[in-house]
């Protein structure tokens, strides 16, 4: 139930009085507009809502968005949101990130806002290019990939976002895409609802430097062969007729068959709660890039306790300590101390 003192709103007063500075018929025109409309939905005030960026085209988002914003510097998004989560757990802190930002430079931040499990959403646009330096390829850009940073082609095995996540024991993990609002609103609202580390992966087109990236999977006419909805406590099948499926192998892989070949009873049913990310881990490898039939979805949403809750424990828990000692008076008493 929305919370009676939370001010009813609309999209226009989420949106600021900036203009969009986006090159015409980018994808992260859709994506500002998904979250422009579902922050009305979500009963939350503006004033308790921070939007914290990196640098790169996905890092002007703050600027458009009707809320505290900090537009910081190449990669260190996550570093400022884990501690303004911390100091001010009653906030909302989203953090804005490119494929670029968040996994080259700032790949290490992310990495550790991610397994401390900082109570922070994360969107990581993810258009496989550097596009506000015009075009050099990027940590996801595929093998291969020939730009004015690599004429000759990339010699650089490309990221795996949401391995990577998993990897690091995120505990809400998920992929969604720019042409579609509806999937991204509620993939956002899933993300947002969550306490703890959230990272969400929108695969995101630059029509500039990489148009058509992931029209493979992402056109309207391929989305029912090449895209495999995840849905928690239900069967893992798609195609036109849900005729493919997915089942784990063996070996612990996760492999698409005929669902007509090997039985309905086989097929995998989608835990995204299951502790252990093992399972998830193998879903997000069944794609090795936006060529082949790619998981979409939530992947894992996993309760543990987020990082910000923990250290106020702590601090509370210091307080209540009966000793000899005065922090306060020794922060205080100079600018040297005695340790005796």
């Amino acid at each position: 139930m929305t919370d009676l003192a939370v001010p009813v709103t609309t999209r226009k007063d989420w949106s600021s009085d900036q203009e969009v500075r986006w090159c015409p018929g980018c994808g992260d025109y859709s994506i500002l507009t998904a979250v422009q409309l579902l922050m009305p939905e979500l009963g939350a005030k503006r004033e308790d809502t921070v939007f914290v960026s990196g640098i790169g085209c996905s890092s002007r988002f703050p600027y458009y968005m009707n809320t505290y914003g900090i537009h910081s510097i190449h990669g260190r998004a996550p570093a400022l949101a884990t501690g303004l989560a911390v100091v001010r757990p009653d906030l909302h802190v989203w953090v804005i990130t490119g494929d670029g930002d968040a996994l080259s430079i700032g790949g290490n931040h992310l990495l550790h806002a991610l397994r401390r499990n900082v109570n922070i959403t994360i969107i990581l646009f993810n258009n496989q290019i550097y596009g506000l330096t015009k075009g050099q390829y990027s940590p996801t850009s595929e093998a291969g990939k020939v730009t004015k940073s690599t004429p000759f082609g990339s010699l650089d095995y490309p990221y795996n976002p949401v391995s990577l996540a998993l990897g690091a024991e995120a505990s809400f993990v998920a992929r969604t895409h720019d042409l579609d609002r509806k999937h991204m609103m509620e993939v956002f609202r899933r993300a947002y609802e969550h306490k703890g580390a959230a990272l969400v992966e929108v695969y995101q087109n630059c029509n500039v430097f990489n148009d058509g990236a992931f029209e493979t999977i992402t056109a309207k006419d391929n989305r029912a062969s090449m895209l495999v909805p995840l849905e928690h406590g239900k069967p893992v099948r798609f195609g036109p007729d849900g005729e493919k499926g997915v089942i784990i192998a063996e070996n612990g892989s996760a492999v698409i068959v005929d669902v007509a070949e090997v039985g309905e009873e086989r097929i995998l049913v989608h835990d995204e709660s299951r502790p252990d990310p093992s399972l998830a881990f193998a879903l997000s490898r069944l794609a090795t890039g936006p060529y082949s039939p790619t998981p979409i979805g939530v992947l894992r949403a996993v309760d543990r306790p987020d990082y910000g809750s923990l250290a106020q424990d702590q601090l509370v828990a210091a307080a209540a300590r009966k000793g000899p000692g005065d922090l306060a008076a020794l922060l205080r008493s100079g600018t040297t101390w005695t340790v005796e």
